[in-house]
């Protein structure tokens, strides 16, 4: 079963898992799709259209469905008054077990991995990619169709313009590369000798296939160095 609070609105098509709370004057406006064991906080809005000036907006109801969908995994916690906009020329997609504090905002068709923390206030524009396991601190700003890779550490109030690679630590306005998230690594289990590795390329500032050509033999982090290639590729 769910726990919804009597005034929370949800309304279009919304699925539901089980073992969801959804708190008071929350809103729910489908298309989306909510998956198992998540928690929605008090005034959260998962649904409004998608914020781009062309966009027909709804004129008959503030809850009307309008967009091209959302979709959330399991166990995620999504505090009081965050924001989660429907799709615009996708799917708006978020993983499992994300910690989504109060008042962050989640434009149009971004793109979540799983355990991902965005602390209060973060704000992410559209078409925002982010890896799993990545840390964004209290108002950080990514600028849209931006990529954070998995394990990055986004320091607090950073401006994010240009992509962000796996456990790399950036922070500033604009944010730079400031070395490697050795502690992030360690967390996961990833060996010394490849948090060494990386942290050299990262040193060299050669984040180019040939200078990642090392790590990409190294299972812990082969699969998110060949997405950043492969993003950086584009």
């Amino acid at each position: 079963m769910n726990s919804i609070h009597p005034s929370a609105i949800i309304t279009g098509d919304v699925t539901m898992g089980t073992g969801n709370t959804v708190g008071p004057l929350a809103v729910i406006t489908g298309p989306v799709s909510i998956g198992n064991g998540n928690w929605i906080g008090t005034g959260a809005v998962i649904g409004a259209p998608p914020e781009v000036r062309s966009w027909e907006h709804p004129t008959d109801s503030l809850a009307m469905s309008s967009g091209n969908g959302i979709v959330i995994g399991d166990r995620n916690v999504i505090r009081e008054y965050a924001q989660v906009h429907q799709g615009w020329k996708g799917t708006t997609r978020l993983g499992d077990d994300l910690f989504v504090m109060n008042q962050v905002y989640i434009a149009h068709d971004c793109v979540l991995g799983d355990r991902i923390t965005l602390a209060s206030s973060v704000l992410l524009a559209g078409h925002v990619e982010i890896g799993d396991n990545a840390n964004l601190g209290l108002g950080a700003a990514v600028h849209q169709s931006r990529f954070i890779g998995a394990g990055a550490m986004v320091g607090m109030g950073a401006v994010v313009t240009r992509d962000v690679p796996p456990f790399a630590k950036s922070f500033g306005n604009p944010a730079r590369l400031h070395g490697v998230n050795a502690v992030g690594m360690s967390r996961l289990g990833i060996d010394d000798d490849t948090v060494t590795a990386l942290r050299l390329a990262y040193e060299a500032n050669d984040l180019t296939r040939s200078g990642l050509e090392g790590l990409r033999t190294r299972e812990s982090v082969r699969p998110l160095i060949e997405r950043w290639l492969e993003r950086a590729a584009h």
